[in-house]
């Protein structure tokens, strides 16, 4: 039974949908200096069709589909010329073959990393059927003196990398996931303080349910000429860390690198985090514009982390120890061994249509994930996504991986996306 909080979810879906409408058009825009309201929305429906390796053992379902629907919306308040309230609200149902089957591609349902309370409701379920509602967004942005100042449940991400990240703390995608438009918001208070023309510096406090869940966490950042560099540190959960990043223009071409470093407390009971450890993450990468046609524009990154297993017959023992599970849950890794290299292309053929390709390999074992894709604007508002998953490498025996990439799934994705 959906209950009265589906009646009550299903109503507020209509009332937002025809104030939406009433306040788009024909609405003179209010001076800057009164207050001023906006909301935008958007729809998302998606369908994922896999065929999962030949492994009863780790895939009792050869065949899986899953169809996925969000719908988003998100108020804006101008308060005053320096101060915005942003708020995101969105209700997302899920209905599946086998839970199996969408992994990688669509988004875990796991809890959100720094958050007081997840905010985050289940209006119905089954063994087939999620269907749930979750505030994204709530935040106060405001400017006082030369510092913009970020209250509430934000969005933040950090670093240089396009596919990778060694210094992104905050709810990070994973190179496979199709639907990642948005990042997750994290509950934050973030000071962003201008301290020269090319030097500024951003402070941030995520608050957990304790304080073995949060993160308290500073970026130094400066730029001269073509070049920048960020120095960043601070505390996440129970690590200490410290990083570097830094990007620059080389000719027509563009090279960013990411370095950190993580001292991890000593988990008892757990088979691979017993000890205190220093573990390394790295990015290092680059993109260009070949000149063909409107261009051609191409990314490739490597990706080191200390975190991942030493090779894939280790992936599963990896993912059975709960110490880890929570750190891959909250986007420590974002690979499951300790190396990956990735290239996108993108072309753009015509205002209407653009084409991409993004190639997922693993040096150590040689398997890989080739994805393909075209998305198609009809306008402004509507636009519809097309992908293909396709994997190599040594599939599984039992219950053991025989290399990183070879348990994907071979896919298609489809995805339907409007706006308001």
């Amino acid at each position: 039974m959906f209950g009265r909080r589906s009646v009550l979810v299903t109503a507020w879906l209509v009332a937002a949908c025809v104030s939406a409408e009433a306040g788009q058009e024909g609405e003179p825009a209010p001076p800057a200096s009164t207050p001023s309201f906006s909301l935008r929305s958007s729809f998302k429906s998606s369908g994922l069709f896999s065929h999962l390796p030949d492994d009863s053992l780790l895939f009792p379902d050869s065949n899986a589909a899953t169809g996925f629907w969000r719908y988003r919306l998100e108020p804006t308040v101008q308060v005053t010329d320096s101060a915005t309230v942003e708020v995101a609200v969105e209700t997302r149902l899920r209905l599946f073959s086998s839970p199996t089957g969408a992994a990688g591609v669509l988004p875990v349902e796991a809890e959100a990393p720094y958050r007081i309370r997840q905010l985050d409701w289940g209006l119905a379920s089954s063994a087939n059927v999620e269907w749930r509602l979750e505030v994204d967004r709530a935040a106060l942005r405001t400017r006082v003196a030369s510092a913009n100042l970020t209250i509430g449940r934000q969005a933040i991400g950090w670093g240089r990398g396009v596919l990778f990240g060694a210094i992104d703390l905050f709810s990070p995608f994973t190179p496979l996931e199709a639907d990642r438009e948005w990042r997750r918001g994290v509950d934050a208070f973030r000071a962003d303080l201008k301290l020269s023309d090319r030097t500024s510096l951003d402070m941030v406090g995520a608050a957990g349910t304790d304080i073995d869940h949060s993160a308290a966490a500073a970026r130094l950042r400066g730029y001269a000429g073509k070049a920048d560099l960020e120095v960043v540190g601070g505390v996440r959960a129970r690590d200490v860390f410290g990083g570097v990043t830094s990007s620059a223009a080389v000719g027509d071409a563009e090279l960013h690198g990411e370095l950190a470093l993580f001292r991890t407390p000593a988990v008892p009971g757990s088979p691979h985090f017993s000890e205190e450890r220093s573990i390394i993450k790295a990015v290092a990468g680059g993109s260009y514009r070949v000149a063909v046609g409107s261009g051609l524009l191409v990314y490739a990154e490597y990706h080191y982390s200390g975190f991942g297993a030493t090779s894939p017959a280790g992936i599963l023992p990896l993912l059975a120890d709960p110490a880890f599970q929570e750190r891959y849950l909250r986007g420590d890794t974002q690979i499951l061994t300790r190396h990956a290299t990735a290239v996108l292309a993108s072309y753009e053929v015509s205002p209407e249509l653009s084409w991409a390709a993004q190639w997922l390999l693993s040096p150590v074992d040689g398997s890989g994930v080739v994805i393909p894709s075209a998305t198609v604007t009809f306008n402004d508002r509507l636009s519809l996504l097309l992908s293909g998953y396709l994997p190599y490498g040594r599939p599984p025996v039992g219950p053991v991986f025989g290399s990183e990439f070879g348990a994907t799934p071979l896919g298609f994705f489809v995805q339907l996306r409007a706006y308001r």
